[in-house]
């Protein structure tokens, strides 16, 4: 009985030692790791910079199935967040700052450890390389896990080492999965929106296409406007040599209205045309791509090009629809000019002769008679539109 006394002793001075040993351990701790991802710069930087792609990658979710994962209202860039209930641990993340196609600032905090996440994004052979660094203080629960698993450096570098290989493979599925497809001649029916107008770089287009859509549709709710469709842009112009563009990006609305001065949103009408579509399934990386696609079919077919505005994008099925990049529906409206139709007269009434034009009311579910003998296509853009806002940094969101 005395030896089981002593022997529980002897346990409980080496626990207590233990203890003490392991609490007095420095518990600042760097962990880096870098892997070039078969993927461009920018999309590899959009990827990550959601929080709600991150369940596809992180290999703290894909090793526990039965994770909860809460998102913010906001999921993308500065002050966008997420946290998760996990079988091992709980947590939670957020965004100080994003440097387009650059950098990404987190702060982590996982059961009391404490961390600053940095992610840098460069352009190199193969693809982009992505640095993953991260600094803390653990807490003392996490000193003990790590000092019986091989240190902090061992234990978070193998989650960055899996993440890393898992979001290449996400990645390189997600962008390079698309399909595009001619639709040929369709009509689009009369349509208002409301937009705001701005000259932008096309490679931003997107980036601001998020920053300026959810505040369209706040705007329509905070004003009971009813909308009639899927947001779109249209590009008054299209510079591909400069890499410019004139865009209004909108929203369309059920009936017209008018908008007083001094609003940063405007309003507008789209009459009836032809177009020739072209749909893209698919990363929006892709879009130049079915671009050229639309401009190609004008020509194998002699068809005609209205110049009043270039081309019209209508985002179908995007982010708040499906998560996956591959299964995004962005359509392009081209318009053309009609051809004139040569008049048969019979005994009984006039007939136009024409070709089959399809009905496509994606923008407005209203529906115009087209007139044959001359081109119908007005886009009203908006005469007064404030300069955009300016970030923290000084420079235009666009």
């Amino acid at each position: 009985m005395r030896i089981l006394k002593y022997i529980f002793l002897l346990l409980l001075l080496s626990l207590v030692a233990l203890t003490i040993f392991i609490a007095t351990q420095k518990g600042d701790f760097t962990v880096e790791r870098s892997r070039i991802i078969n993927s461009p710069k920018s999309a590899v930087f959009n990827y990550v910079n959601d929080y709600r792609n991150w369940a596809d990658f992180g290999s703290w979710t894909l090793q526990d199935p039965e994770i909860k994962i809460n998102y913010s209202q906001n999921t993308i860039g500065k002050d966008a967040s997420y946290s998760w209930e996990g079988k091992d641990t709980n947590g939670e993340i957020q965004t100080l700052y994003a440097k387009e196609n650059d950098s990404i600032s987190q702060k982590v905090d996982s059961e009391g450890t404490i961390s600053s996440i940095q992610w840098i994004f460069k352009d190199t052979i193969g693809g982009t390389k992505v640095t993953w660094k991260t600094k803390g203080k653990m807490s003392f629960f996490f000193k003990i896990y790590t000092a019986l698993n091989g240190g902090a450096d061992k234990v978070i570098g193998t989650i960055y080492e899996k993440t890393l290989i898992n979001l290449d493979k996400a990645l390189v599925y997600e962008i390079n999965t698309y399909s595009i497809k001619e639709n040929g001649l369709v009509r689009k029916p009369l349509s208002f929106y409301l937009c705001q107008t701005f000259t932008s770089e096309i490679a931003k287009i997107n980036k601001n296409f998020k920053i300026v859509t959810p505040k369209i549709i706040d705007f329509c709710k905070d004003n009971n406007i009813a909308m009639s469709g899927k947001p779109f842009v249209i590009y008054h112009t299209y510079d591909a040599q400069k890499g410019l563009a004139r865009v209004s990006i909108g929203v369309p609305i059920k009936n017209e209205i008018f908008i007083s001065a001094g609003s940063d949103i405007a309003s507008g009408k789209l009459e009836a045309f032809e177009a020739v579509k072209t749909t893209l399934t698919g990363d929006y990386s892709h879009l130049k791509k079915a671009y050229n696609k639309t401009v190609e079919y004008l020509i194998k077919n002699q068809i005609s090009h209205a110049p009043l505005i270039s081309h019209i994008e209508v985002y179908t099925i995007g982010k708040d629809e499906a998560k996956k990049p591959s299964e995004w529906v962005t359509e392009i409206y081209m318009p053309i000019i009609p051809k004139v139709a040569p008049v048969i007269n019979t005994p009984t009434q006039t007939v136009l002769q024409t070709g089959d034009i399809d009905e496509d009311p994606t923008i407005s579910n209203s529906v115009e008679p087209i007139k044959r003998n001359k081109t119908v296509l007005k886009s009203t853009e908006p005469k007064k539109v404030p300069a955009p806002k300016t970030t923290e940094e000084g420079q235009s969101e666009f």
